[in-house]
């Protein structure tokens, strides 16, 4: 069974019909919405500040989600894929965001609606990234502009088939 760990007052809120692998870990300041999934060894840390998880939200193996205390807070908007080895920190992610394998998104960033960030790429501290874009690199940059068709099938896809994969384990 997941570790849902109560810290400083605060315990993990939970949506409905969500997966947590057994050796994923949810604590403290969490209120996450319904249809998420927390895949094995990903880390969801409210314990220093708040997290606010929106719904079908996948929160792929080895991820880590936290943030800064007295400092900044997370917010992670519906359909947000958050790739293997991603780390959030502090961070707001908007709608339909697809984050790829080992990328970092840093303090007080910001991700825009219907955007893709590259694997491995790092969003450094206050960077805004612009809705309907991909960011890629280290530091990330801009590499294209994306109408919201274009990203929207795929952005979609991946989140309703980590429902149909949580599935597969409850």
């Amino acid at each position: 069974m997941a570790l849902i760990k109560s810290v400083r007052g605060f315990t993990p809120k939970i949506g409905n019909n969500c997966y947590l692998a057994e050796n994923s870990t949810i604590i403290g300041d969490v209120i996450i919405g319904n249809n998420c999934s927390f895949w094995f060894n990903s880390i969801v840390r409210g314990d220093v500040n708040s997290i606010r998880i929106g719904n079908n939200v996948n929160v792929q193996d080895g991820a880590i989600i936290h943030c800064t205390f007295n400092k900044t807070t997370t917010q992670i908007g519906d359909n947000v894929s958050i790739g293997h080895n991603v780390i959030v920190h502090g961070a707001t992610i908007h709608n339909n965001v697809l984050i790829g394998m080992g990328a970092i998104i840093m303090d007080n960033s910001e991700i825009g609606e219907n955007t893709i960030i590259a694997a491995g790429a790092l969003i450094l501290e206050n960077t805004i990234v612009e809705a309907g874009s991909i960011y890629g690199g280290i530091p990330a940059k801009k590499i294209k502009s994306i109408e919201p068709g274009q990203t929207k099938e795929m952005i979609e896809r991946i989140a309703n088939n980590y429902i149909m994969y949580a599935k597969w384990y409850q």
